[in-house]
């Protein structure tokens, strides 16, 4: 079956690893990016995102060409989808897609990968809002399964369910969020954990190093699999006897969880415990051993994960 052609508008990064995730699952991907360079970093880099892809999701008979085009027209002629990566600046993301919509047809989908902005805001200039969705990705974008989709205030039910299906069938797990906020989902859920353990770090209850390891070999290797909730569940004789039982020792720690602002002084004291927590091993390195373990542990989840 032909699979449609996307659109990258963006080549950064992210443009790049989304490219290689829709090649990988078999589309044409016409990209568009004003920045100089960024054709010669992604071809570099290519052998290697397709390598990754192949060792967590099997080597694909015929991958989807990567086309880079010098103009936006040229790249989003004739595409059934847009994936837009543009700089986390509102009036110029509004801009955008504004300009994206000139050269699609009123029936195809554009999601953004914005971290940050609010979908209702980007959508305001555009002549069909009801297209526009979030489709906001986790770093590394072609090996993480995370998409959140959101809507904005003029997004349709039909782009919602578009953008999930399109991400799913490229072996994505989207989730979908019923309303806006401020940070999406996991990235709040993120923030919520990190502002504890920033919090730990700066009032000397933990290093760094340590806060790390509670996570990673206590619930962290859990939750991978199972989520929180069914890890939970698991602990007791289901959701309602664990929330009787334990209960009051969460609320016990809710009640007493710190706060966390990010002054000179926290900033230097986390800092500092991260370096010694580093040893000295380069940024290059930490990437190749976070990229190399995800790819055993994507495969266990997909073989083994409840969700």
């Amino acid at each position: 079956m032909q699979k449609l052609p996307v659109g990258i508008v963006g080549f950064g990064v992210i443009g790049q690893r989304w490219a290689a995730a829709f090649s990988h699952a078999g589309h044409p991907v016409r990209v568009y990016d004003p920045v100089d360079g960024r054709t010669q970093a992604f071809r570099s880099a290519q052998p290697g995102l397709m390598a990754d892809l192949d060792a967590v999701s099997g080597r694909i008979a015929e991958p989807g060409q990567v086309e880079i085009f010098p103009t936006l027209a040229e790249a989003l002629a004739g595409v059934g989808f847009v994936q837009e990566n543009g700089p986390e600046d509102l009036s110029l993301k509004r801009r955008l897609l504004a300009e994206i919509e000139a050269h699609i047809d009123d029936d195809v989908v554009i999601a953004s990968s914005s971290s940050a902005l609010i979908v209702s805001d980007m959508q305001a200039d555009c002549r069909v809002p009801g297209r526009i969705v979030l489709g906001h990705p986790f770093n590394p974008v072609h090996l993480m399964p995370l998409v959140e989709i959101v809507g904005g205030r003029d997004t349709t039910a039909t782009a919602l369910l578009r953008a999930r299906t399109i991400y799913e069938a490229i072996g994505k797990k989207p989730v979908v969020l019923n309303r806006e906020i401020t940070g999406h989902l996991a990235l709040r859920l993120m923030g919520a954990m990190w502002r504890e353990a920033i919090a730990l770090v700066r009032d000397g209850v933990a290093s760094v190093e340590d806060v790390d390891r509670a996570f990673m070999y206590g619930p962290g290797p859990k939750w991978t699999l199972q989520g929180s909730f069914i890890s939970n569940q698991l602990n007791a004789d289901g959701m309602e006897d664990f929330l009787r039982k334990y209960g009051p020792t969460y609320q016990a720690i809710w009640d007493t969880l710190l706060d966390a602002k990010l002054d000179d002084e926290t900033i230097r004291t986390v800092t500092g415990s991260t370096e010694q927590a580093v040893r000295g091993r380069t940024q290059a390195e930490l990437k190749d051993d976070r990229e190399a373990g995800l790819v055993g542990i994507l495969k266990t989840i997909a073989e083994r994960g409840a969700l």
